[in-house]
């Protein structure tokens, strides 16, 4: 699991309600109307935007962004290494028995195994690999939309609670609830904004880099443990994928 996304989005709503709630009067902060115009209105705007298989998948894709584990990719290359001397030594049939432990890596032993063309793994894995960059980009860019409609929204329902104030100045009592829904319409779309939707399109970018190169690295492995290339020299290849400060260490090893 990805702490670091689950206890960004807790922790930063708990100080913001922990003031509210510290500061008195919490009641004052929820207000339905408020709560409509920029979370329904935000919702409704979005979707206009995207197609509901893709507003949904967003979420999908999101909540994957909580599970993820960055692929460690040390222990990857020091994998695809043992299983190029395999092959090199049995052939590539030998890999079959072998189950390793990143999926990707997996389905491309598999092709493998099964005797297809360089060219075929290639473009099918490279498909894949596009189709999993595509889904995570969908996501980032939805969640940025969200970013950028809340915000817009709560600034649509300050503009009608001031209306409703200002049509009303003869009668006090509907003052307070009329200004209420003006400053709490800008609070929600920038909580909304701020510690919810473009973190999380962040975080998606992040993830499609992340899975990118991964996928990336196993592809350039697999086509050169079906060339037949000596493992070490794939070890140094694959090493190329890595920081410079990690290979640093590695050759330092």
């Amino acid at each position: 699991m990805d702490l670091a996304t689950l206890v960004g989005l807790l922790g930063a709503f708990c100080i913001v309600i922990s003031a509210i709630i510290f500061g008195g009067s919490a009641g004052v902060f929820f207000n339905i109307p408020s709560i409509l115009i920029v979370v329904i209105g935000t919702i409704f705007t979005v979707l206009m935007k995207f197609t509901l298989k893709q507003f949904f998948g967003a979420f999908r894709v999101a909540g994957k962004s909580f599970k993820f584990k960055s692929s460690d990719l040390n222990s990857l290359i020091d994998e695809i290494v043992e299983l190029a001397d395999i092959a090199r030594k049995g052939g590539l049939l030998a890999l079959e028995e072998k189950e390793p432990s990143h999926p990707f890596l997996k389905q491309g032993i598999q092709l493998l195994v099964d005797g297809h063309d360089p060219a075929v793994v290639k473009a099918m894995l490279t498909k894949d690999m596009r189709l999993a960059v595509s889904r995570h980009e969908s996501g980032a860019k939805i969640f940025s939309a969200m970013g950028d409609v809340a915000p817009a929204m709560g600034m649509i329902g300050t503009l009608v609670g001031l209306v409703q104030m200002l049509a009303n100045m003869s009668d006090p009592k509907s003052i307070g609830p009329a200004m209420a829904v003006a400053l709490l319409t800008t609070l929600y779309g920038a909580m909304i904004a701020t510690m919810f939707a473009l973190p999380m399109a962040d975080k998606l970018a992040l993830r499609r880099d992340e899975e990118a190169l991964t996928q990336a690295l196993i592809i350039d492995a697999l086509l050169a443990i079906q060339e037949g290339q000596n493992p070490r020299v794939i070890a140094s290849m694959l090493r190329n994928y890595l920081p410079t400060s990690a290979r640093e260490v590695e050759e330092a090893g």
